[in-house]
């Protein structure tokens, strides 16, 4: 649903546009209709000889009281909203009941002028409200006749003349009048604005409430104006007073869907903008697109220099967001340092991306606070309907799937694609059946060897394996992307720990005192507590610090550095081993690596799988190597698959090797027996064991 004026403002046109606008559709039949209505009355009034408004004390009282009205709708300011079911409702009713709807009429619109000439921009609205007053109190004028009273200036309907079989009549009249204006301001903003939302027709309930009780009022006023109409001026403080309570409830539902912050529309209000938004575009066979948009680094902000500056900031940032959204489309203040932009309409998903890129370096460019000049870069995930999702609340999710994938690959824009979102029905199946698979212990550990240049072997790492029942082998970048999306890593990060540990007491056991690698991910690394837990756990299987490592990415360093450095000194401190994997494929810079503690760095396979063949590949390892080695780190080359490969690193000066060379990844059985087997003399490459068996043959044989 769409929210009228009385829950977020809505961009108004101006000038003949405006007038255009107001002349045609429902908004435009309502106010022509009414000045029809109001023009017949005054005809028939003046033909008849019948007065147009009563004279004499009743006559000025009516008018003071209507002047004090008119001050107090003046007085609420230029941006409250005002007109039907009010207190110059309270008061037209009155007058409807006393003397007809003829000078009823000339009352709302004294109100309509008086008010429409001192806040002349919403001379729109008045007119509008103004029609709708007319033609609710025609509604009630008809009710009236219905029951034979026809009351006139010079026949006014005076309370003494009512009993009780009146009670209803007048009941009814004033539903009536309630009901027309009330359904009429409806449909007649419908179009423009696209209904209320839930929170502005709580509003509504409210102010329908408070409007009884002023209607209620109608029929005192009748009793003064008869007997003492000296006094009605008094009456403009109970319907001021309950008036106001109108204002209190449009008030709070602005709240309720507005930012108090910035001013911006808040989640709520998105959600139901959304929604209409989506039913326009697929009326009209159109696209919508909604971009969702997280300041990087914002949090260093308030950490730094505090949650005011970064309050100030945030206004900047909300300031700017207005200025560069394209014509049409609506900002919103998510929450946090979380903002997005409707698109109501687009032309393609290639359009709501450029306009993403747009707002994206808008929001990039630099901030001055205080004189202090602040760059926080932005990232933005978008996602289009009907293309990526039916409904609001999918079309939020999606775009929040691709933001984060623009904040974790620092692309800055990124385009929903759901072979990257871990929560399609197919891959919250596979979340549901790996969080099962975890509990009831089916998740195995398999253990690659890494072997130094001498032969000896300088550990293995666990890397997890998982036989789905009717899937088969799930791939462990699937299932792992899967956990780190949506809550399980640290689940999974335990399971692997305890599994791994406890294969290491076993193993300890047997004589073998091997230590064994474990990766973590920058979720388990930025968890408070963590390195304390990691202690407990070898505390309690009574395996020595030394013989576990953790592995982590150099995707630590990119959300908090600080947090990770503080979390790894722990762990080292606890005597725990670091290293830092896939070296050369992240962002991390000789400032980072100097702070963290690690102690082995890995280099990625895709840097040593074309050493032997590529010049720029194998000036990377060297110059790899040379760094690591002058920071004090031992180095281990992944993917290693032949002979070549072996030789060009170990002149290079690597430490260690690991990949299909040296042995797959094995399941525990086999990797206990490839340990025995390699216990006394270390691991040799099959050429060198072919060559020495051929050394031990009796000259002449052949081995096969």
């Amino acid at each position: 649903m769409k929210p009228t004026e009385s829950a977020a403002p809505v961009p108004r046109p101006s000038g003949r546009a405006a007038f255009v606008e107001m002349t045609t559709g429902l908004p435009g039949a309502v106010v022509g209709l009414a000045a029809v209505v109001l023009a017949t009355g005054l005809y028939r009034a003046l033909s008849t000889g019948h007065g147009l408004f009563p004279g004499g004390a009743a006559g000025w009282s009516l008018a003071v009281l209507t002047g004090l009205i008119v001050g107090h709708l003046v007085a609420l300011g230029r941006d409250r909203w005002w007109g039907g079911a009010g207190s110059g409702a309270a008061l037209t009713l009155a007058v409807l009941l006393l003397y007809g709807w003829v000078p009823a009429g000339l009352v709302s619109m004294a109100v309509v002028v008086l008010v429409g000439a001192a806040r002349r921009h919403r001379w729109r609205q008045g007119l509008l409200h103004g029609a709708v007053d007319v033609l609710g109190i025609g509604a009630a004028a008809l009710v009236l006749a219905v029951f034979g009273d026809v009351p006139t200036v010079e026949q006014p309907w005076r309370p003494p003349d009512w009993g009780i079989a009146d009670v209803p009549e007048v009941a009814l009249a004033a539903a009536a009048y309630l009901v027309v204006t009330r359904l009429l301001l409806w449909y007649a903003l419908a179009p423009r604005a696209g209904g209320l939302p839930s929170v502005a027709r709580t509003a509504l309930l409210r102010q329908g409430l408070v409007a009884v009780a002023l209607l209620g009022i109608a029929p005192l006023i009748c009793v003064v104006a008869v007997s003492q109409p000296v006094l009605l001026p008094l009456f403009a403080v109970p319907l001021i007073a309950l008036d106001s309570t109108l204002w209190i409830a449009r008030a709070r539902a602005e709240e309720q869907l507005k930012d108090l912050l910035t001013g911006l529309p808040n989640r709520q209000w998105l959600l139901q903008r959304a929604w209409s938004a989506l039913e326009e575009a697929e009326g009209e066979g159109a696209r919508s697109a909604l971009v969702l948009i997280d300041l990087d680094r914002f949090r260093s902000v308030n950490d730094t220099l505090g949650h005011l500056a970064g309050d100030r900031l945030l206004l900047q940032i909300a300031e700017r967001l207005k200025l560069a959204v394209p014509r049409g489309a609506e900002a919103v203040r998510l929450g946090g340092d979380e903002f997005a932009v409707l698109l109501p309409t687009t032309d393609s998903t290639t359009s709501a991306q450029r306009v993403a890129r747009h707002l994206v370096a808008e929001l990039s460019s630099p901030l001055d606070l205080d004189g202090l000049t602040l760059v926080l870069e932005a990232s933005a995930g978008v996602a289009v309907f009907p293309d990526h999702a039916l409904d609001a609340e999918g079309l939020l999710r999606r775009a929040d799937v691709a933001m984060y994938q623009a904040k974790r690959d620092r692309t800055g824009v990124e385009v929903y694609e759901s072979k990257r979102d871990s929560n399609t029905p197919d891959r919250l199946g596979l979340l549901g059946d790996l969080r099962r698979a975890l509990d009831a212990g089916e998740v195995e550990l398999h253990y690659q060897p890494k072997v130094r240049f001498d032969g000896q072997v300088a550990g293995l790492e666990a890397l997890v394996r998982w036989v789905h029942p009717e899937r088969g082998r799930v791939s462990p970048d699937e299932f792992i992307a899967i956990a780190e999306s949506s809550g399980l890593m640290p689940h999974l990060t335990e399971y692997v720990l305890e599994t791994a540990l406890a294969q290491v007491a076993t193993w300890r056991s047997q004589g073998l005192n091997v230590p064994v690698a474990v990766n973590v991910s920058p979720r388990d690394v930025h968890t408070p507590g963590f390195a304390g837990a990691v202690a407990a756990r070898l505390a309690r299987h009574g395996v020595p610090a030394g013989a576990l490592q953790l592995e982590i990415t150099e995707h630590v360093l990119l959300e908090d550095p600080q947090r990770a450095a503080d979390t790894m000194a722990g762990l080292t401190g606890h005597g725990v081993k670091m290293s830092l994997d896939d070296f050369g494929t992240g962002y991390s810079s000789l400032v980072h690596l100097r702070r963290l503690p690690v102690s082995e760095l890995k280099i990625d396979r895709s840097f040593v799988a074309r050493l032997a063949v590529d010049a720029e590949d194998a000036e990377i390892v060297r110059c790899t190597l040379d760094l690591a080695h002058s920071l004090g780190l031992l180095v281990v080359a992944e993917g290693v698959e032949d002979d070549e490969t072996w030789e060009r690193l170990r002149d290079l000066g690597c430490d260690a090797v690991q990949g299909w060379l040296v042995a797959a990844a094995m399941p525990p059985d086999e990797a206990t027996a490839w340990l025995l087997a390699r216990g006394e003399h270390g691991w040799r490459r099959p050429s060198e064991e072919a060559a020495i068996v051929n050394l031990d043959q009796p000259s002449g044989q052949v081995v096969q």
